[in-house]
């Protein structure tokens, strides 16, 4: 029985007029529902070949099927559409899409075979593990590092569990983190140094032990060169974050004296202490010390302190922005409500904030703006291509 998809999720699922959700359809399509989701009975003009020869057996795309166009305006629609839901109608500048092949961290599995092993994206919705030796997603030089992880994998995986590999491209090589439920014994410890050795690998992991370093695995923040902690975060793709850093200088313009609140290893702090003080508060010590060594070995750099501290259960006060500039507040998905409020009720006059969820962006948003902020513009980076995921940086000053 066919039926007409009316609408896309936020989660790029269809709707149809029968109530189903879909994947990787789009709205207008004519469809027939399978066991295995859909067979096109009339397709989109906005239909495209999928440039992956994976796409249809691997999850880790879902909008490949659909023009570039039709995916920017649809997640420029979901940003629209949260900020409205709080009455909130600012201007918003042009899109940015990071480039095919330009991600450069993604968590893989990795699973032992009759063979040797296989590493690759899990199939949408199962335990399926699909190899990717053409993905079009990732960097060429994390495709080019397969083969040395199906190799790792026969060393670090059991027979019967998969092991997760956090793979980050660093300056100096890759950047392993190994998930595995195997104990680390003396044996392993020199088959993995054996392995790494004549490889482009910076640094290897075992959950939280470093177990191999060969070269720091840098990355750069501006002016400073920063080691993260093992799986610390960063953003998926070089370019999506030149294009949020933009936005967020953009929105802090001259200031002198900036926070930079959940600042990470330091990928809005450290460029701007080209220009400001600034103060960096994060959760987590371990990327807060990487910050602070960037700092101290940069040249030419304004002073940048820090600050551990759980901006959930303690943010700062209205008092501790006295006399602050500016304010770069780049929150979890969960957003940043308890700190956003009392932000509000200071006197800051310029906010710079990114977010990577729509939603408690909106909310955190529409904090401000009861506040007497004026959301001045909101920018939609798209650094999670042929994703669902919206990542969105915007500007908040004080008349």
């Amino acid at each position: 029985m066919s039926a007409t998809v009316e609408s896309l999720t936020h989660l790029g699922m269809g709707r149809t007029d029968a109530g189903d959700f879909v994947p990787r359809v789009l709205p207008g399509e004519i469809i027939e529902v399978t066991e295995d989701g859909a067979r096109v009975l009339t397709p989109s003009p906005q239909r495209v070949a999928a440039p992956c020869r994976h796409f249809k057996s691997c999850g880790g795309c879902a909008m490949q099927h659909a023009a570039d166009d039709f995916v920017a305006d649809w997640k420029l629609g979901i940003v629209q559409k949260a900020l409205g839901a709080h009455g909130l109608t600012p201007d918003f500048l042009p899109l940015h899409i990071s480039p095919p092949q330009s991600r450069r961290r993604a968590k893989l599995a990795g699973k032992r075979t009759k063979k040797g092993a296989m590493v690759g994206f899990h199939a949408r919705g199962s335990d399926t593990l699909i190899p990717v030796p053409d993905c079009q997603l990732l960097t060429p030089g994390i495709v080019a590092l397969f083969p040395d992880l199906e190799q790792l994998t026969v060393i670090a995986a059991s027979r019967k569990a998969e092991i997760a590999l956090t793979v980050t491209e660093s300056q100096a090589g890759a950047d392993i983190l190994i998930g595995t439920e195997l104990p680390l014994t003396p044996q392993l410890r020199v088959e993995l140094a054996a392995f790494a050795q004549g490889k482009p690998i910076a640094r290897l992991t075992w959950a939280d032990e470093p177990v191999v370093t060969l070269h720091p695995p840098y990355q750069t923040f501006g002016a400073a060169l920063v080691t993260p902690p093992p799986g610390a975060f960063l953003q998926a793709t070089a370019d999506g974050e030149a294009a949020l850093l933009r936005a967020v200088q953009n929105a802090v313009g001259d200031a002198k004296r900036i926070i930079d609140l959940f600042a990470g290893c330091g990928t809005f702090a450290l460029p701007l202490a080209e220009q400001a003080e600034v103060h960096a508060v994060e959760g987590e010590a371990a990327m807060l010390d990487a910050l602070d060594r960037g700092w101290r070995e940069a040249q030419g750099l304004k002073r940048v302190t820090t600050e551990t501290r759980d901006l959930f259960r303690r943010p700062l006060e209205p008092d501790e922005f006295r006399h602050v500039e500016a304010v770069v507040i780049d929150p979890p998905r969960a957003g940043a409500e308890a700190q956003v409020a009392t932000l509000a009720q200071s006197e800051v006059p310029r906010i710079a904030m990114v977010s990577c969820n729509p939603v408690t962006f909106a909310r955190d948003a529409a904090i401000l703006a009861t506040a007497g902020f004026s959301l001045d513009w909101v920018q939609v980076v798209d650094q999670f291509r042929w994703s669902a995921h919206v990542e969105v940086a915007a500007q908040f000053t004080r008349p």
